[in-house]
């Protein structure tokens, strides 16, 4: 008898603890998500999203950076990619838990991080 072994990769993941965590489901906007050469409108995990708690309708919006007229504050980060062509799409928003900092997409300032007081970020993204 032959017997094949199949190995399947798992996705880095943004956590540095893994097993301790808080999600909450929350429906990702696709506004101002731009598509790549493939065509897909991709949201990658460990991007810090805000609007999803404030008004869950609207969806969850890239956070933005700096106080102003129009500003996203911070409320978590994504999990996971969310594929966002065909429209909004539902993914994990991450509100409390030890992140790598490392392994995010973009640095973090200080004006996001105190819109997400439980979660932690170890190690200086580069």
């Amino acid at each position: 008898m032959n017997v094949e072994k199949t190995t399947y990769s798992k996705p880095d993941s943004i956590m540095y603890v893994a097993d301790q965590k808080v999600t909450i489901p929350v429906m990702i906007s696709n506004t101002g998500v731009t598509a790549g050469s493939d065509g897909k409108k991709i949201v990658p995990a460990g991007t810090v999203l805000g609007g999803a708690l404030a008004d869950v309708s609207a969806g969850a919006v890239a956070a933005s950076t700096a106080t102003g007229e129009g500003a996203v504050p911070a409320e978590g980060i994504l999990m996971n990619d969310v594929d966002v062509t065909d429209g909004p799409a539902m993914g994990a928003l991450l509100v409390q838990g030890v992140v790598d900092a490392t392994k995010l997409p973009a640095a973090v300032n200080a004006y996001q991080r105190g819109g997400m007081p439980g979660i932690v970020f170890v190690g200086t993204h580069s």
